[in-house]
């Protein structure tokens, strides 16, 4: 399975799973079955009414969806979903054993659970010779002896329906209402006999269905026994989401119950579908397959919906200059960008040096400045956006230290700084553009005195590549490899260059695939070489 995840994950590989899985694969999407072997159909030995497949057995019909979806390019495992919960503008679904996969998007099509009246023998012939749809198996048990075991107040109803494949029907009143005298009268035109008393049981003969014994110990003969069972919707993996199936009722009977959804499949919950008996209990194998059709047509047209959405918004945001105005607008439309605490990887590495001289570059709102100048160290802060200086200036005046910091505002592309001055010269994520990377570099660089130290702090590509900053332009970020490429080694010796982790903080803690408990950063610490004896 994919560690990055995929754009849909499809709980349940029936034929709803299977065709809503085909559909979206076939689109081109990335798309994961998870299917815990349990089809609802599997005692039946044909599936009917199904065009083009009439009479296929439902383990091959759902072989042949599978290699179908393999066909595309779709992935089917073998597992349980246990649940699954919303993460960021996705999911993460939960597999049995502890594995976890995340999707953009779920489809659930985890079917139901037929609940059998509990009369013996009832469970053993489901499916074969126990049955409840007639256009289902009607035709299977055509003029045979049929009997429908009453349990509720459409038994009348079914008994009725069932005529229309047998002549041979009794209704056995067993646990259901007594009929009206209009309802006996319309048993009585069909020649459907009533038959009084409880059912003790179903009576078989080496596994062949023979008769169905009353509790008085009489036996009807019959071939084949009509049931209603309560369709329970399999809902359990939707309940940490928020959704819950609802109860159904049929002429004021209650008789299973589903996830509600419009008729695309979409739920209340964004980015949630479910197609099949799960939605729709009534439906047969062919309306089950359509409805998984359908939404994964619409899976896949939401999917690009949100694709456009985020195209549009990169599209922006690659047309915005990160320009001085850019930066000072972005400043003022907060009271703090920052968490006010130095750079980890300043601390680490400038901890043990000697206080002096230092250039701040990119400073901020003088988290690091406000550090090296509690440490003993005179600062020059610079910064391209004024308001981001008055805030620095601010908060070093609070503690104690504004003759310890000179805050300027400065443009490092443009205003080369003095040479060979700064016994340390720092910035953290300044990220400067592709193409003024070298110059702001070499400038960095020819600030720093003989025997001094460059450190320079940036977010690793490896991010971008991980999904974690999605917002992010590739152009601002180089790897501390490639950093220190562009120092002279006749002139520097590099000390550190390395992809370094670091646990997210503040507004970098989540990102595409959910939060992010671990970032990396490009560090590079340089010393410049003292100029040897003439």
């Amino acid at each position: 399975m994919r560690e990055d995840g995929y754009d849909v994950v499809v709980v349940g590989g029936g034929a709803a799973g299977l065709s809503g899985a085909l559909t979206l694969a076939r689109a081109g999407r990335s798309v994961l079955v998870v299917d815990d072997g349990r089809p609802r159909n599997a005692p039946a030995g044909h599936v009917h009414n199904y065009l083009g497949r009439e009479g296929t057995p439902p383990a091959d019909l759902l072989a042949i969806g599978r290699g179908e979806v393999a066909g595309y390019g779709g992935e089917v495992v073998d597992g349980r979903v246990s649940g699954a919960r919303r993460e960021d503008d996705g999911f993460v679904v939960l597999l049995d054993g502890g594995r976890e996969v995340r999707a953009r998007r779920l489809l659930v099509t985890t079917g139901l659970v037929d609940e059998l009246p509990d009369v013996p023998g009832v469970a053993e012939g489901w499916g074969r010779d126990v049955l409840h749809c007639p256009f289902c198996h009607g035709a299977e048990v055509r003029d045979r002896p049929v009997g429908v075991l009453g349990t509720n107040a459409l038994a009348v109803h079914q008994a009725l329906l069932w005529r229309q494949w047998s002549a041979d029907v009794v209704l056995f009143r067993h646990a259901s209402p007594e009929p009206t005298e209009q309802e006996r009268e319309r048993l009585a035109a069909r020649g459907i006999a009533l038959v009084e008393g409880r059912v003790a049981g179903l009576v078989r003969d080496g596994g062949r269905l023979t008769g169905v014994r009353l509790a008085d110990g009489s036996v009807v003969e019959r071939e084949a026994v009509v049931v209603a069972p309560l369709f329970t919707a399999r809902a359990g993996v939707l309940a940490g989401l928020g959704l819950a199936a609802e109860d159904r009722v049929r002429d004021g009977v209650p008789f299973g119950s589903a996830v509600p959804a419009g008729p695309t499949g979409a739920t209340a919950v964004p980015g949630v579908w479910v197609a099949g008996n799960v939605a729709d209990p009534t439906a047969q194998v062919v309306v089950a397959a359509a409805s998984g059709l359908t939404a994964g047509a619409h899976l896949t047209a939401d999917l690009a919906e949100e694709d456009t959405d985020r195209a549009v918004a990169a599209s922006r945001q690659a047309a915005e200059v990160h320009d001085r105005a850019w930066w000072e607008e972005r400043y003022r439309s907060a009271p703090g960008l920052w968490s006010g605490r130095p750079n980890d990887a300043l601390v680490e590495e400038v901890a043990d040096l000697p206080p002096g001289r230092a250039l701040d570059a990119g400073a901020g709102e003088g988290g690091d400045a406000i550090w090296l100048a509690g440490r003993g160290w005179q600062v020059t802060a610079l910064d391209l956006a004024q308001p981001a200086v008055e805030r620095g200036a601010r908060a070093a005046a609070e503690r104690g230290l504004a003759d310890r910091v000179e805050w300027r505002q400065a443009d490092l592309a443009a205003e080369p700084q003095p040479a060979g001055v700064f016994d340390l010269v720092t910035s953290a994520f300044l990220h400067p553009p592709a193409d003024v990377r070298e110059k702001v570099m070499a400038g960095l660089a020819a600030a720093v005195a003989p025997g001094g130290t460059l450190l320079v702090v940036n977010h690793d590509p490896s991010d971008l590549a991980l999904g974690i900053r999605p917002d992010a332009r590739p152009q601002y970020f180089a790897s501390a490899g490639e950093l220190a490429a562009m120092l002279d080694p006749a002139e520097w010796e590099v000390q550190v260059a390395e992809r370094r982790p670091r646990g997210a903080r503040g507004h970098e803690d989540s990102g595409s695939h959910g939060p992010v408990h671990e970032v990396a950063d490009a560090v590079l610490r340089a010393r410049r070489r003292a100029p040897g004896p003439r």
